[in-house]
């Protein structure tokens, strides 16, 4: 076994530090002898720091005044992402890959509670627009298009109509479909005035956007309540500090609403919750001045800031009227659908995430969502311990191998700057676990350790290497 080991890592791999020739991936495994005709899986790449496109976009201590906030500042100067139009970024890979989890934590709490995926339109018919009289409520906001017919369009910041529309052209819809829970996770436009803060208050952006029907008042308001309680499992399972708030309805519409905040300093909505009972609510809802408590009547409110990054609505048939989205009733009778609509800023979470964990000399993110959980870093070379180069590379093999890391380890192959340095670029990205194999792991030492430094507690560990295997193994990933 030592032997196969040895021809693996010295005639397959590239040496760490080798030229840019060199393979760009580290195989994470050898595949048995297969059967004829067997497809063969492509092995799990382990991912190489040098390979990976992540620019930085400014230099260290470099300022500008258009960095309004901790989060676009972080993920600026790490290049997770590039600027491009005013309120529109470039999302480079390591982003996509957080936003791809974070897309997977929401389709299982979605689907959990019956929710369907779809992907509806972007180009939306302003005659859906006009025909439920957002058209011109809408204002300014809405990026609006002629086309070479002459026809009106917008691109969808919602799609309250689209999807109204569609479930009314559903001639032989039945009770026993109901409750119906329709879901999309698309880009979203909206002409902001004045985008700031990153992808806190962008032009174009993703969100999570879901429509229910169902066939009374009574069972939309279950649906709600359902959709609410899912919400808050995602931010719990995110371990962000929410809280739910009443809200105005907007243009939206509807007769009840609720913003799920997070607690920042750099929100933009201005919260009041009581001390003494579970009133919270955004200002806009409560009489200006006002400062004891409209529930209890005893408490004091206090004012907080936060981000919103999921709002509810309760619809009735405000749009099920006017597109005629109904259903067969037991009584084979047609019937108004009852909507409510469910939104969840997928990039926005991405950005208040960082901004309310992180600190200001690095990223911290929830762990579920890290682009990466486990960062190895080998030797500098030249130095003293640069024969536990090829232990580092088999470590990492190793760490990948482990159920719940494949696709999770990289290692950080830049040997010519020093263990330091490479372990502030680590700080700063934000990987969960960062492990260094130092002279702590050299195989004449009596009881080899490797330096573990967990990045989101701030403790350092120096654990064997079945003890950190077994550390590891017990990281949760999606």
């Amino acid at each position: 076994m030592e032997v196969a080991l040895q021809f693996w890592r010295h005639k397959l791999l590239p040496r760490v530090g080798a030229s840019a020739t060199s393979c760009r991936w580290l195989s994470s495994c050898v595949h048995p002898r297969r059967a004829p005709h067997t497809p063969v899986p492509p092995p799990t790449p382990l991912p190489l720091v040098s390979r990976l496109f992540q620019p930085s976009n400014l230099r260290e201590g470099q300022e500008s005044t258009e960095l309004t906030c901790r989060s676009q500042r972080l993920m600026l100067q790490t290049g997770f992402l590039h600027p491009s139009n005013p309120g529109c970024f470039y999302y480079l890979p390591a982003t996509v890959r957080s936003m791809e989890k974070l897309v997977r934590l929401i389709d299982q709490e979605m689907q959990a509670i019956g929710g369907q995926k779809l992907d509806m339109p972007a180009l939306c018919a302003a005659d859906l627009w006009r025909r439920s009289g957002r058209w011109d409520l809408m204002g300014k906001e809405m990026f609006r298009l002629r086309d070479r017919h002459g026809i009106d369009y917008c691109l969808g910041p919602t799609h309250e109509e689209a999807v109204t529309e569609l479930l009314a052209s559903q001639a032989n819809l039945s009770y026993r479909q109901l409750p119906l829970l329709l879901y999309q996770v698309t880009r979203k436009f909206r002409d902001e005035q004045k985008p700031k803060f990153g992808l806190l208050r962008g032009r174009e952006f993703y969100m999570k956007d879901m429509y229910s029907f169902d066939v009374s008042e009574e069972a939309a308001h279950h649906t709600y309540q359902s959709v609410c309680q899912a919400y808050g499992r995602l931010f719990d399972r995110l371990g962000l500090r929410w809280v739910q708030v009443r809200a105005d309805t907007g243009n939206i519409g509807g007769t009840l609403s609720h913003e799920f905040q997070l607690p920042a300093d750099v929100g933009e909505d201005r919260l009041l919750t009581c001390g003494s009972c579970s009133f919270s609510a955004n200002v806009e809802l409560v009489e200006p001045g006002r400062t004891d408590c409209p529930q209890c009547q005893s408490g004091t409110l206090v004012e907080s800031k936060g981000i919103e990054v999921g709002h509810t609505f309760y619809l009735g048939t405000k749009y099920s009227q006017v597109f005629q989205a109904t259903f067969n009733t037991a009584q084979n009778k047609p019937a108004l659908a009852e909507m409510g609509c469910f939104g969840l800023g997928v990039t926005r979470i991405l950005a208040a995430a960082i901004e309310v964990l992180s600190s200001d000399d690095g990223i911290r993110w929830p762990g579920l969502l890290a682009p990466y959980q486990v960062c190895v870093l080998p030797p500098k070379k030249g130095s003293k311990t640069m024969e536990l180069v090829g232990l580092a590379e088999e470590l990492a093999l190793g760490l990948a191998s482990l159920p719940g890391l494949r696709g999770e380890v990289v290692l950080d192959d830049r040997t010519q700057m020093t263990i330091g340095k490479r372990l502030k670029d680590a700080s700063q990205l934000g990987y969960p676990y960062v492990v260094v194999v130092g002279q702590g792991a050299a195989v004449e030492q009596q009881q080899p350790k490797f330096e573990v430094i967990c990045q989101q507690s701030g403790e350092t560990l120096f654990l064997s290497r079945d003890a950190l295997t077994d550390l590891l193994s017990q990281v949760e990933t999606v």
